[in-house]
């Protein structure tokens, strides 16, 4: 990989972690990590600057601070006004991965689904395809959010979930079922309670999940 290609990926990469972030709230992910340095695995990568995009493929490994990325594919590409989309996508049977730390906080946004797009233009994160959002206090799932589409609006701070239809059986002509979405909040942490002291280690980052009912 030429010097340029290299620079190019690494913005690029750099647009990623700023949507990742955004998935975890402006307000809430660790403000440190925009500072880190980005470290990128892959098996290949190509850098097309007539058309403005970058592809990396192959176990591709993405960290930049508290920020971690698994997927089997990346996309990004620019349009003419300077916007990126992003496009993060898993081999069959397998899920994207996403975890960030929130700031000041023992806690973890996480995300996984088969597919996560990003819209500069809209500002607009979307997980498709088994897509799971979780807050982790700790190793502990304090909320969790499950349904086939998971969109996050920055523009107006809003998270819409979507089902999916259940395939027709064969032997029926009965109208196809809907699967419902799932939410799971717990009660807001008590402020009160002591905190253990010292330094506690952050959670180990977990495998990328094989794809199966979440």
């Amino acid at each position: 990989m030429s010097l340029q290609a290299a620079w190019v990926l690494t913005c690029r990469a750099a647009a990623l972690c700023a949507a990742l972030a955004v998935v975890c709230g402006p307000a809430l992910a660790e403000r440190a990590d925009k500072n880190k340095p980005i470290n990128l695995e892959a098996d290949s990568v190509l850098s097309d600057e007539v058309k403005q995009v970058t592809v990396v493929e192959g176990h591709v490994v993405m960290t930049k601070g508290t920020i971690a990325l698994r997927a089997f594919r990346l996309e990004v590409r620019k349009d003419a006004e300077d916007n990126q989309f992003l496009l993060a996508t898993a081999k069959a049977g397998e899920r994207v991965f996403f975890r960030q730390k929130r700031e000041g906080r023992d806690e973890y946004m996480e995300g996984e689904a088969e597919r996560i797009d990003y819209d500069g233009k809209l500002d607009v994160v979307r997980l498709s395809g088994k897509a799971v959002m979780r807050r982790l206090r700790g190793s502990v799932v304090a909320d969790e959010s499950v349904g086939n589409q998971i969109v996050f609006n920055n523009a107006t701070e809003t998270l819409t979930l979507q089902g999916a239809p259940k395939a027709a059986q064969a032997s029926t002509d009965a109208p196809t079922l809907t699967q419902r979405v799932r939410m799971m909040l717990s009660p807001k942490e008590d402020k009160t309670a002591v905190l253990p002291t010292g330094n506690v280690p952050a959670p180990t980052l977990r495998p990328s999940l094989q794809v199966g009912q979440p």
